[in-house]
């Protein structure tokens, strides 16, 4: 498993804990040493406990060594990061390429050579002529098996997947080799029905983008959706339970909230109308979704001002959570680095709360941001209390908690993780995406 980031480390834990001996090729020595003290470099439940019980069971192994890796390997999977190209909106497949000619030099005769990073479509035959060129003496497999990882429920979605995607060369005639291989691999996904799905390299990488952008623009439509019932007296949450009943539609990925972010929807959303303008097919719908989420978070900053009055540089904010959801440390292109941005120029003062993603939120938001240890370290004498991530332990808190530590009563709840009766009983004034007009409450 080339690459002991996100993708490769639980890929690589996940694989050695269904009995298959992995070895993580890392060459950061920071990332390496960390993985071998066993210190996790990324935050994902369970990783830790899973990765020290397959490094016991003598399964899975850390090293810069790729050459002695590949000698005792039957396949190799290439889980590089492909980070988005500044200014071009495409993935960036230069460590991809690099693995792929780190492959060639080093390869054994019949190796499975399975592409597990994100990439464009078309990445599977770049890899497949980078590899023999290098080598047109060796017979070689070429294959494409995206993940579908949601941060937080990682190691689940490996161990339980709705499917598991592979694109073979020449499919429906590819070799039998590189079939059987795979099946041998995922073998235990394989009861008492099998999870794999076959298809084409090319299918298999359209299929990543195609899911993922799929969701993001559901995500966007509840959040349009939201701003028509604020806008019209209607009830987000019963909207949503309407729709979602419906089993062409689901309920998943229909809640409201300050837009989308993370390693996924942003890039591959970018990746994915970039290959089709390039393909001459625009993704009208897609790169429509890009935009709308970008201004959805511009906009709840305005109108988080609106809400706190004229006197903003008056005004208190206590921001609960900064990473782009629940349960992970990931800050990529969380809603948190456009709003709070915003609302710290426009003068207020944040204290701010995560459990997770503080450390890194430091290097990203300005100076002169409060971070507290706690939720109500956070809210301690704040004229308004903004929640932006869903982390259960924010929505444990009770009025009684915040209406000891606030100075206001001001409320925007941007994840419907409270019930909104509860807090104006208390004498709050809550809002919530999606839950009829708001109207400006100045700062005391």
């Amino acid at each position: 498993m080339i690459g002991g980031g996100y993708v490769g480390l639980v890929s690589g834990a996940c694989l050695a804990a269904f009995g298959t001996d992995v070895t993580i090729i890392e060459h950061d020595p920071a990332r390496l040493d960390r993985l071998k003290a066993g210190t996790m470099p990324i935050y994902e439940p369970g990783l830790e406990e899973l990765v020290t019980k397959q490094r016991q069971a003598g399964r899975l192994a850390f090293s810069d060594d790729l050459t002695a890796a590949l000698r005792k390997s039957k396949a190799v999977f290439i889980a590089v990061g492909t980070p988005t190209r500044r200014g071009s909106g495409h993935a960036d497949l230069s460590y991809v390429h690099a693995a792929a000619r780190a492959i060639a030099t080093h390869a054994p005769d019949g190796l499975l050579i399975v592409t597990k990073s994100t990439v464009p479509v078309g990445t599977g035959r770049q890899v497949a002529s980078i590899v023999r060129e290098a080598r047109p003496e060796l017979t070689l497999h070429i294959a494409s098996n995206p993940e579908f990882l949601r941060e937080g429920h990682a190691i689940m979605d490996f161990m339980k997947p709705d499917r598991v995607v592979i694109g073979l060369e020449d499919w429906p005639d590819a070799p039998s080799t590189a079939r059987t291989l795979l099946e041998d691999l995922y073998a235990p996904l394989n009861r008492p029905e099998s999870r794999l799905l076959f298809m084409g390299l090319e299918s298999a990488e359209l299929t990543k983008y195609a899911a993922n952008a799929f969701l993001a623009m559901k995500v966007t439509f509840a959040n349009e959706m939201a701003d028509l019932c604020e806008a019209t007296g209607g009830q987000i949450t019963d909207v949503t339970r309407g729709m979602g009943l419906d089993p062409r539609i689901g309920p998943h990925f229909l809640t409201p909230g300050p837009g989308y972010g993370g390693s996924c929807f942003p890039k591959d959303t970018q990746a994915l109308a970039t290959s089709a303008r390039q393909a001459g097919t625009p993704t009208q719908l897609v790169e429509t979704t890009i935009a709308a989420n970008e201004a959805r978070k511009r906009r709840l900053a305005e109108r988080i001002l609106a809400l706190a009055g004229d006197d903003i540089t008056s005004c208190t904010i206590a921001v609960l959570g900064l990473t782009f959801k629940a349960h992970t440390d990931d800050m990529r292109q969380a809603p948190s680095l456009t709003i709070l941005p915003l609302l710290h120029e426009a003068g207020a003062t944040l204290r701010v709360h995560d459990p997770q993603g503080m450390d890194t939120a430091r290097t990203l938001l300005p100076d002169g941001i409060i971070y507290a240890e706690t939720p109500l370290q956070a809210a301690e004498g704040a004229d308004m209390l903004l929640v932006l991530t869903e982390w259960p332990s924010f929505a444990a808190l009770t009025p009684a908690h915040l209406a000891s530590h606030m100075r206001g009563r001001l409320i925007l709840d941007c994840r419907q993780i409270w019930q909104k009766e509860d807090w104006q009983d208390a004498g709050f004034d809550y809002h919530c995406l999606g839950m009829g007009r708001t109207r400006p409450h100045p700062c005391p």
